[in-house]
């Protein structure tokens, strides 16, 4: 029983979520709220958690070919860093411009930098999927998410 890629993989991501579901429990817990802040990220830390654990006991032969497939191409790596960017600015700007507007910038821009062309497709997920989320938190969860520079 070698230790494989995937079984190395796994040991990191489930260190990494022994470390996640250490932060989550640690979260401070509300009264007088129907969800807590906490049970989305328990949730998440449980289930790579799961997946992490049969990750390492699924079989994977290390093939030649797959040892070909690991190397990252130059451009595939500055689309990483570009998405990589593109996230970190979406985080620090959140708060200020808030969610709605910085989500559907967010999902048009991302998908138009890795080379998705249909403008009415995006324009329409984008803003579909932020005002949904932003409703369904809000309204139905009762979780407030950041308005920002938007009046409700």
């Amino acid at each position: 029983m070698g230790l494989t890629v995937n079984r190395g993989l796994a040991l990191v991501l489930i260190t990494l979520s022994v470390v996640y579901l250490i932060m989550a429990f640690n979260l401070p817990e509300y009264a007088f709220v129907p969800v807590d802040s906490d049970l989305i990220p328990k949730l998440l830390g449980f289930s790579l958690l799961i997946l992490s654990i049969c990750f390492f006991f699924s079989k994977d032969v290390d093939t030649e070919e797959q040892k070909k497939k690991r190397v990252i191409k130059k451009q595939e790596a500055g689309m990483l860093l570009g998405v990589m960017a593109l996230i970190l600015v979406y985080i620090t700007v959140l708060e200020v411009v808030g969610f709605v507007i910085m989500t559907a910038a967010f999902i048009i821009v991302c998908t138009r930098f890795l080379g998705y062309k249909n403008w009415v497709a995006i324009i329409l997920t984008a803003l579909i999927f932020s005002v949904g989320a932003y409703t369904l938190f809000n309204y139905g969860l009762a979780i407030r998410l950041p308005a920002g520079i938007l009046p409700f």
